[in-house]
C-alpha cells in the first residue's frame, strides 16, 4: 500500500508518500481501506514534533477518516467486512489502508458520502462539544467563534444558531466573511476590531463566551470581549500557544472562566463518542448541518495540504483521498 510516512519532524517537506506493507488487524482492530483522511492543525503539531505531540518517527500521520472494512480482527463484534466506518483518534489514517480499532470506529449510515463522513468526525465532534458541553450555549446567548469560515468554525457556528445562540464571527477575508454569515452569524467582524463589534452588539455587556482556536493573536482581546463570569474556550493554537499570563486578569475582568478543552476527554468512552457521532450524522442527512469540504489532496500532495491549512488560505475541511 502506499501511506505517508513522517521519517523526521520538520515542514511540510517530511511529508513523503511511499510504499510500505499492507497491515493486518491485530485483536480487537478493522482493517480499513481508505476512502479519505481528514486534515487537521493536530497533524501539523505532531509533523513538526510539536508538545504535546513528540512520539518517535517514522510515523504515518493523520487521525481521522472514512472507509470500507476489508477484515476484522480476533474478538471484534458489530462490525464485518463491508461495513462503511468513520473514526477520529485512531493513528495512520494518511495511508490506502489503515487499521483501526473497533471502539474507535462509528458506523456511517446509508445514503451519507464517506468523504461527508470523513470530513465531520474531528471538527464535528469537537464543535458538539464545545457548544453543548464545555459551554453549553443557552438560547439568546452571544457568543464569538473566531475563525468562523474554517472546519470547526462552520460547523460550531451552525450548531450554536440551532441551540438559540447568537455567533459573532470572526474572519479573514470577504470570501471568508460571506461563508460566516451563510453559516448563521449574525454578525462578522475582523481580527483587528471584533472587540468593538462585540461592545455594540451586546450594548456593552460582553459575550457570554469566545470559542477561540487561533491562540495567541486573539487571547488578549477576547479576554476583554468576555461578560462577567463570561467563558473563555480555548481549545486550538493555530497562530501559536498562549504565553503564560496572570490569573488575577480573570478576577478584575469579572470572575471570568478559562479552560482549555480536549476532544478527547469529551469522547473518552464509548456510550459518549457514538451519541456524538450520531448526532452529527443525523443532522447531516436532515440537512440541519451542512459540511463543506474545502479541498481534496491525493496523498502525494500532503504537504501541500499541510502548507495550504498552515496558510490558513482555506475554509471548511481539507480531505487526503488515497484513491
Amino acid at each position: 500500500m502506499r501511506a505517508v510516512v513522517v521519517e523526521q519532524h520538520g515542514g511540510p517537506e517530511v511529508l513523503q508518500a511511499i510504499e510500505r506493507p499492507d497491515p493486518s488487524p491485530g485483536p480487537g482492530g478493522l482493517l480499513v481501506e481508505v476512502a479519505a483522511a481528514g486534515v487537521n492543525f493536530m497533524d501539523i503539531y505532531q509533523r513538526e514534533g510539536r508538545p504535546p505531540y513528540l512520539g518517535g518517527v517514522p510515523f504515518v500521520p493523520g487521525a481521522e477518516g472514512a472507509g470500507t472494512v476489508t477484515a476484522v480482527g480476533d474478538g471484534v463484534s458489530g462490525f464485518a467486512p463491508g461495513d462503511r466506518v468513520a473514526w477520529t483518534g485512531a493513528p495512520g489514517s494518511y495511508a490506502e489502508l489503515a487499521v483501526i480499532q473497533a471502539d474507535r470506529a462509528v458506523t456511517v449510515p446509508g445514503g451519507m458520502e464517506l468523504e461527508v463522513a470523513a470530513a465531520v468526525m474531528l471538527q464535528g465532534l469537537t464543535a458538539h462539544y464545545l457548544c453543548h458541553s464545555t459551554y453549553p450555549v443557552a438560547p439568546g446567548d452571544q457568543v464569538v467563534v473566531h475563525a468562523a469560515a474554517g472546519g470547526v468554525g462552520l460547523l460550531l457556528t451552525q450548531m450554536i444558531v440551532m441551540r438559540g445562540g447568537i455567533v459573532i464571527a470572526t474572519t479573514s477575508t470577504d470570501a471568508k466573511a460571506k461563508l460566516a454569515r451563510a453559516a448563521g452569524a449574525a454578525r462578522v467582524a475582523g481580527y483587528a476590531d471584533f472587540g468593538t463589534v462585540v461592545g455594540e452588539l451586546t450594548g456593552g455587556a460582553g459575550a457570554a463566551a469566545v470559542y477561540d482556536g487561533v491562540g495567541q493573536a486573539t487571547f488578549d482581546a477576547s479576554l476583554a470581549a468576555l461578560r462577567p463570569r463570561g467563558y473563555m474556550v480555548l481549545y486550538g493554537a493555530a497562530s501559536g500557544p498562549v504565553p503564560p499570563f496572570e490569573l488575577q486578569r480573570l478576577a478584575a475582568g469579572g470572575s471570568l472562566y478559562i479552560t482549555r478543552p480536549t476532544l478527547g476527554s469529551y469522547i473518552a468512552t464509548r456510550d459518549e463518542y457514538v451519541k456524538r457521532a450520531d448526532d452529527l450524522f443525523s443532522w447531516v442527512k436532515t440537512g440541519q448541518l451542512t459540511v463543506r469540504i474545502g479541498g481534496r489532496y491525493p496523498l502525494a500532495e500532503a504537504a501541500r495540504a499541510h502548507a495550504d491549512l498552515a496558510a490558513r488560505s482555506t475554509s471548511g475541511k481539507l480531505l487526503l483521498l488515497p484513491h
